[in-house]
C-alpha cells in the first residue's frame, strides 16, 4: 500500500466511493419504483431525501482530494507536459473506453430482457460518466491554477472564493427559491469566467484545507454545520415535494457545499485511522470502483427491487451487492498484467 500514503486522505476516499455507489443504489430503486410513489411512506420518502444528501458528499471529497492534492505544486512548461502527460492523456482513453464498454452492455442488458426501456436503461448506465469530462477539464486546468495561486496571499485567495461561492451557489438558490414561490421571471446574470464554476470552488476549497485555512473553527462548530447542512437539505427537498416542485439536489445547492466542506475538514484533522488497513483497500480500488460499478446495478436492480421489502431496505441490499461485486471485479481485473492498471486506471 505504501508507507507515504495520508491516512486520512484514504478515509475521505473510501467514504466518497461508499457514498456514490450509495446514491447510486437508492436512485436505482427509487427511479424504478417512480410509479409508485404516491404509496410510499412518510419514512420512505425522508429517507430517500436523506440518502440524496448522502450521496451528493462523494463528488465534493474527490474534488477537493484533488485540490489537496494538485494544486499546491509548482509548473514550469516541462512539469505542464509531464502532468498533461501523466494524468489527462489517460485518463482520455480510459473515459473512451469505458464510454465503449458502457455501450455495449446496454445494448447485451437490453436485448436480454424485453423488459427494461432502453432510454430508461441507457440514463441509469450513463449516469456517472458525466464525471469524467468535468475532472479531465480540471486537470488540463490544474496547472494554469497552480502556477495563479502561488502568487497570492492565502487570504486573498480565501476573500476571492466567498466571492465566487456567493455567485456559483447563493444567487442560483435565491433563484431556485423565488422560481419555487411562482417568481419565474427573476433572472441574475453572472458569470464565472475561468474558475470552473461549482466543482472548481470545490477543488480551491481543498487547496485551502492543506493551506491550514480553517484549522481555528472549533470542531464541534464544524460538526454542527454538517448538521444543519443535512437537515436543511432534508427540509428543503420534503418542502418542495409538498409545494408539488421538481427539485433536484445537485452540487450547486449551497448545504452540499458547507456539510461535505465541514466533513471534509474534520476528516483532515485525524491523526490515526482504526481499521486502515481496510480503509487503504476501499481507497485504493475507489476511481476502478467507480468506473466499473454500473455494469452490475442494471442487471442486479430488476432482483432487488422484486423482494418483499421497503424500498429502503432494498436500497441497502443493492448498496451492499454493489460493492461486492465491484470490488470483487476490479480486484480481479487488476491482477490481469498490465491491461488491469490500464483499464482500470490505477498507478
Amino acid at each position: 500500500m505504501g508507507q507515504n500514503r495520508i491516512e486520512w486522505i484514504d478515509l475521505v476516499r473510501a467514504i466518497a466511493i461508499l457514498t456514490v455507489l450509495y446514491i447510486h443504489a437508492t436512485d436505482g430503486i427509487y427511479i424504478i419504483s417512480s410509479d409508485a410513489i404516491v404509496n410510499y411512506t412518510l419514512y420512505s420518502r425522508i429517507f430517500n431525501f436523506a440518502s440524496l444528501f448522502i450521496g451528493r458528499i462523494g463528488v465534493p471529497f474527490f474534488l477537493m482530494i484533488t485540490g489537496y492534492l494538485l494544486l499546491d505544486r509548482t509548473y514550469n512548461d516541462e512539469r505542464v507536459r509531464k502532468f498533461w502527460e501523466k494524468n489527462c492523456k489517460g485518463l482520455i482513453i480510459v473515459t473512451i473506453i469505458w464510454a465503449i464498454i458502457y455501450a455495449v452492455s446496454l445494448q447485451f442488458v437490453t436485448i436480454k430482457s424485453g423488459q427494461i426501456n432502453f432510454a430508461e436503461a441507457g440514463n441509469l448506465f450513463f449516469s456517472h460518466m458525466w464525471y469524467m469530462p468535468m475532472i479531465i477539464g480540471m486537470y488540463l486546468s490544474m496547472p494554469f491554477v497552480s502556477s495563479a495561486l502561488e502568487k497570492f496571499q492565502t487570504q486573498t485567495i480565501w476573500q476571492a472564493t466567498i466571492v465566487f461561492t456567493f455567485l456559483a451557489f447563493l444567487l442560483p438558490f435565491v433563484t431556485l427559491v423565488l422560481d419555487m414561490h411562482g417568481i419565474s421571471s427573476v433572472n441574475i446574470q453572472y458569470c464565472l469566467g475561468f474558475s470552473g464554476g461549482v466543482y472548481g470552488i470545490y477543488i480551491i476549497l481543498g487547496y485551502l484545507v492543506k493551506k491550514g485555512q480553517f484549522k481555528h473553527y472549533n470542531s464541534g462548530k464544524l460538526a454542527l454545520i454538517a448538521i444543519i447542512s443535512f437537515v436543511i437539505c432534508v427540509l428543503f427537498q420534503y418542502y418542495s415535494f409538498t409545494k408539488g416542485y421538481n427539485f433536484f439536489l445537485w452540487y450547486e445547492f449551497p448545504f452540499i457545499l458547507t456539510g461535505s466542506f465541514a466533513l471534509f475538514e474534520l476528516c483532515s484533522r485525524k491523526q490515526h485511522i482504526r481499521a486502515f488497513p481496510l480503509v487503504s483497500f476501499l481507497a485504493k480500488y475507489s476511481f476502478a470502483v467507480f468506473l466499473v460499478h454500473n455494469l452490475f446495478r442494471l442487471p442486479l436492480l430488476p432482483v432487488v427491487v422484486q423482494l418483499p421489502f421497503s424500498e429502503p431496505t432494498k436500497a441497502i441490499i443493492l448498496w451492499i451487492l454493489l460493492i461486492f461485486f465491484s470490488y470483487l471485479a476490479t480486484v480481479i481485473i487488476y491482477r490481469i498484467p498490465w491491461f488491469g492498471k490500464f483499464i482500470l486506471y490505477m498507478r
